[in-house]
């Protein structure tokens, strides 16, 4: 039982308890976390998106005239929905060595264990801050984060280090790939099939598009991954939606495609873009403008998750090593919310408990030895922070 009341199992099932999948609301969530660390004289800030139904939580103890060290978490999950559940998966259930819950280890145990870690910090005499930030929509955008990441270095302490707790099984990742999603809406005129040159068809203009994403991601593969430390060793491109079109005799007024590229922390983002744009003109040119005005095509991106450069010795590595005790880093294949804060200027690394493999699926589940060992960790952080011996 921590001081600060409830047990991190117990507390573990009160998080898990929440429905915050990402479509829905965080607010009872963030109620229940904010009112829990205020209690334990944690001083809290709010940060709420446009719609003020998501908020993210910042949270901060021990001096304020010194950056210390971010923890950083996210408390939305992926969808239940259409998978095989054996549990119910807002019920937190321990059995076999195992705590099974939807986000019980993606990342809903690092977060548990930062906030009961913070509330135990509160009343001890730190000479390192401890920060923590809840973020939303890290499973679909990962911009739950920014707008309170803006705030470093403003009217927040400018953090020396950040720690992600992704699930990593406590091993210190310090590179993953940026995640670009991208949308092209292809628009024709239809007429009939008979006389082409009446319209333009903007199913066939796609195949021309797609035909080009696909040399790009045979250029990707060439390159290939100069570090050596990413499975697959390139950038990836892939197109995972295309609809379109109405009767096999009608020129398809509009195509639309959803695709993606993940690329690799060295990778130039605007190359891919100009590239498209480049070939977009062309086909427009050649398709749907040749015979009139009849179309163009249109590319948008919702969402561009930056990716995790590797800064070797960087004060996050030192730190992050100092905790767990490994010897060296690793890569990870998913995107995180990592990318953002190295962008503000952050050392960051990645480092949680738990396996990523169990993540997004039925029956999601972290093991007790897992959780355990995160307990661990961050009570090391804690005496590390109170000892002033962080590894800045």
């Amino acid at each position: 039982m921590h001081s600060s009341g409830l047990s991190p199992l117990e507390m573990l099932a009160r998080m898990v308890s929440f429905d915050t999948e990402s479509a829905k609301s965080n607010l009872s969530l963030i109620d229940f976390v904010e009112g829990y660390l205020r209690n334990a004289g944690v001083s809290c800030q709010r940060f709420p998106n446009k719609t003020n139904d998501k908020v993210a939580l910042y949270a901060s103890v021990g001096p304020q005239d010194k950056g210390g060290v971010l923890l950083s978490g996210h408390v939305d999950v992926v969808p239940v929905s259409g998978q095989p559940w054996t549990r119910s998966p807002f019920t937190l259930h321990v059995e076999n060595g195992r705590a099974y819950g939807r986000g019980s280890v993606d990342m809903k145990a690092f977060d548990t264990l930062a906030i009961l870690t913070l509330a135990q910090a509160a009343n001890q005499n730190l000479q390192v801050p401890m920060h923590l930030l809840l973020s939303y929509d890290e499973e679909t955008t990962c911009l739950g984060s920014t707008d309170a990441i803006a705030h470093f270095g403003k009217d927040l302490p400018m953090p020396k280090v950040a720690i992600v707790g992704e699930p990593t099984e406590l091993q210190v990742a310090d590179a993953h790939k940026s995640c670009v999603i991208l949308a092209t809406a292809i628009y024709g005129t239809e007429a009939h099939s008979a006389k082409p040159s009446l319209g333009a068809n903007a199913i066939m203009a796609a195949g021309d598009f797609i035909a080009e994403l696909n040399r790009i991601s045979d250029d990707m593969v060439t390159r290939g991954d100069w570090s050596g430390r990413f499975d697959p060793p390139h950038t990836t491109i892939q197109v995972g939606e295309i609809r379109g079109g109405t009767a096999r005799n009608i020129l398809a007024k509009e195509c639309l495609i959803g695709w993606e590229f993940r690329g690799l922390p060295a990778l130039d983002e605007q190359e891919i873009l100009t590239r498209v744009a480049r070939a977009s003109d062309a086909i427009t040119k050649k398709r749907l403008t040749n015979h009139g005005p009849f179309g163009r095509i249109e590319t948008n991106c919702p969402v561009a998750v930056p990716g995790l450069r590797p800064e070797p010795g960087s004060p996050a590595e030192r730190l992050a090593l100092q905790l767990t005790g490994n010897e060296r880093t690793i890569s990870v294949s998913y995107a995180t919310e990592a990318g953002h804060f190295q962008a503000a200027g952050i050392p960051t690394v990645v480092c949680g408990p738990g396996s990523i493999n169990p993540a997004h699926q039925a029956d999601e589940y972290i093991t007790l030895d897992q959780f355990e060992a995160g307990e661990a960790f961050m009570q090391r952080l804690r005496q590390a922070c109170i000892d002033g011996t962080v590894a800045l």
